[in-house]
């Protein structure tokens, strides 16, 4: 065990620079190379990413990572590369020839770290290489979505245990941010763990002060906030539309703002998140698509504009803040109407179940998709485009969507960069005739067919600097000939997009066959209430410590009150009150601001206190709302 000791911190020291670990990280690593299943909980921002790359660089095969979110393979990819540590990743935006060269390189060559989307291992591609590969550790990110009891099931996690089939003796970790006790058992089941393991990261935040403001003037606390606490932050809206307004709002306010949300083109969410990144942007109002993955650890402020769906989502999102361990504010906004906001919410989480199925028909037919037809197919699937074109409330298709997938019959990925796609859509007969009359197309044409498999079946991916290097021509021919061909009518072309991805799980049903379990609909539908009202429990609380009641939703024992919260803040000034004893700083500041507005330098004066223990307290009196600064640089009581 000594020379593994020994291993492992060389491996830290030398790729990534550290000497020790975070808590509970050595605890899982060692777990990991002991050959045992390991479930980890750890909280957003806690490291997990190491808890399988050390062990994995530490000896010898590889790391089989599967995670749902392609930004961040991509991500992750890229930052081994940079530690020079040789890593890919596999999934939908990748041409068919691009992944067989990656799982060659992954079953031949000395490739470390393979990061897979988990629809790609149902493929025939990844079965027939994954078997080759000596892997030494299988890693599953986001876990919680193998629960079908979990806020974000996917049913494409399901086909994980049957890669423990063929990798009989290699070790799983399973890591996640958020699962309640009843889901943490669901994923060991399904992972078909050889016996129940967890390891647990306390989900304490001590640096994150939580804090709930019932309003109806939402804006003027937003405000309130942003010219209290100096540094960059996160504003999360419930739509993009409101993304949008908030961000105009803060701009006239002269905060400098930006919008980030699904509907945005690639580039230009690049853009923004680049901006924000390097602080040329203070405050980023985003949609939930905004966050994950993103490595900014000086975050000072998560502002919630509506309550989240789950306490799950929540603390993912608000955890966002403070990762350097400075302190931060996590701050949910509720106004008066907000529960019932939440309610109609709830109805239209779950449709009727013939309304599910009337909308699993429009898209078949939106997609031109037959019955008995497109089985394993995937689709570029504009959800905007369609909601408008069959005039449907795009919140209830989502849903619709998301039921449909649970029960195994389609998946809709994140917009993602898709390659372009071809398919052809004449006979080969026809396309011989087309051959003989135009020549210049002839060699094009040849390539086409060489390079990809078929194309006169259904949409597949190509790469147009693979087509522009063995037909001799530029990129930008080769894009002029495919349009061209695309207008003769020989072929449907996709030039390569950003847009979601929607695979058929099986072959188009008839609506009489298609079957949504009612007792897991029921059962869902249950869960998903309890979910909203622990959310709205929460935020109605004024009794307990919240970053306990969100330690003890995890399944954490006994926790200890933060002491910086608003409800802890508010206990600590009534205990003060009720002892008589000697005001606290803030306190103390706030008597003197009774009798008028007061300088900073003036407050100074008048407390014989050390200068940080003041400044620590109009920090905090700013924060919680209790005092204003006002234009003149004056300290004033808020009205």
């Amino acid at each position: 065990m000594r020379a593994d000791d020994e291993k492992i911190a060389e491996t830290l020291r030398r790729y990534w620079g550290f000497d020790s670990f975070r808590p509970v990280q050595r605890e899982i690593i060692d777990s990991v190379m002991a050959g045992r299943d390991t479930l980890a909980l750890m909280p957003t921002g806690g490291g997990k990413s190491l808890t399988y790359q050390v062990p994995t660089m530490a000896r010898e095969g590889l790391c089989i990572v599967v995670t749902p979110l392609i930004a961040l393979m991509k991500d992750q990819v890229d930052r081994l590369r940079a530690r020079r540590i040789s890593a890919v990743a596999i999934h939908s935006g990748l041409s068919p020839r691009q992944i067989d060269i990656a799982l060659d390189n992954c079953a031949y060559g000395d490739v470390k770290f393979l990061y897979v989307a988990p629809e790609r291992l149902a493929t025939e591609a990844f079965r027939l290489r994954v078997v080759r590969m000596n892997v030494s550790l299988l890693a599953v990110d986001e876990a919680h979505c193998i629960s079908q009891w979990g806020y974000d099931f996917r049913p494409s996690y399901l086909r994980i245990a049957e890669l423990r089939e063929r990798l009989p003796g290699v070790p799983i970790l399973a890591l996640t941010a958020s699962a309640t006790p009843v889901v943490a058992d669901d994923i060991m089941r399904h992972l078909k763990f050889a016996e129940p393991h967890i390891l647990r990261s306390s989900f304490a935040r001590p640096n994150l002060s939580y804090s709930v403001r019932r309003t109806d003037d939402k804006n003027g606390q937003l405000l309130r906030l942003l010219r209290n606490v100096p540094g960059s932050g996160i504003v999360y809206c419930r739509t993009r539309e409101g993304t949008e307004q908030i961000a105009d709002l803060l701009r006239r306010e002269g905060i400098p703002a930006a919008a980030y949300h699904g509907g945005m083109g690639h580039a230009e969410r690049t853009l923004r998140q680049e901006e924000w990144l390097s602080g040329r942007v203070r405050v980023m109002a985003a949609t939930n698509a905004f966050g994950m993955g993103i490595d900014k650890p000086d975050v000072r402020f998560v502002v919630h504009y509506a309550m989240c769906d789950s306490l799950e989502s929540y603390y993912q999102e608000a955890g966002r803040a403070g990762r350097d361990g400075q302190r931060a504010y996590a701050l949910l906004l509720v106004a008066s109407d907000d529960s019932d906001r939440i309610a109609r919410r709830f109805e239209q989480e779950f449709p009727p179940l013939e309304k599910i199925k009337d909308i699993y028909e429009r898209i078949c037919s939106y997609l031109r998709v037959g019955i008995g037809d497109g089985a394993e197919a995937s689709f570029l699937f504009n959800i905007h485009d369609f909601c408008a074109r069959e005039h449907l409330y795009s919140g209830m298709v989502v849903s619709a969507v998301k039921l449909l997938q649970q029960n195994g019959y389609m998946t809709l990925t994140d917009a993602q960069d898709n390659p372009a796609r071809v398919m052809f859509c004449v006979s080969r007969d026809d396309l011989y005739k087309l051959r003989v009359q135009r020549e210049e197309l002839d060699h094009f044409i040849r390539t086409l067919l060489r390079l990809y498999n078929g194309v006169f079946t259904e949409f597949r991916p190509i790469d147009e600097g693979e087509l522009a290097t063995w037909s001799g021509y530029t990129v930008e021919r080769v894009k002029e000939l495919l349009k061209r061909l695309w207008q003769l009518r020989v072929i449907r072309y996709i030039p390569s997009n950003r847009s979601p991805i929607l695979f058929l799980n099986e072959e188009r049903l008839p609506r009489a066959d298609l079957y949504i379990a009612p007792e897991t609909y029921q059962r869902r539908k249950e869960l998903m209430q309890e979910r909203f009202e622990r959310m709205i429990t929460y935020a109605a609380n004024e009794d307990r410590c919240r970053s306990a009641v969100l330690e003890e939703y995890f399944g954490a024992g006994e926790s200890v009150p933060c002491g910086i919260c608003d409800v802890c803040l508010a206990r600590r000034r009534a205990e003060k009150r009720q002892q008589g004893g000697e005001a606290a700083p803030g306190e103390a500041i706030a008597a003197l601001l009774a009798q008028g507005p007061v300088s900073p330098q003036q407050v100074a004066a008048q407390l014989r206190l050390p200068p940080e223990r003041i400044a620590e307290a109009v920090r905090r009196l700013l924060a919680e709302g209790r005092i204003v600064t006002r234009s003149d640089g004056m300290l004033e009581l808020r009205d």
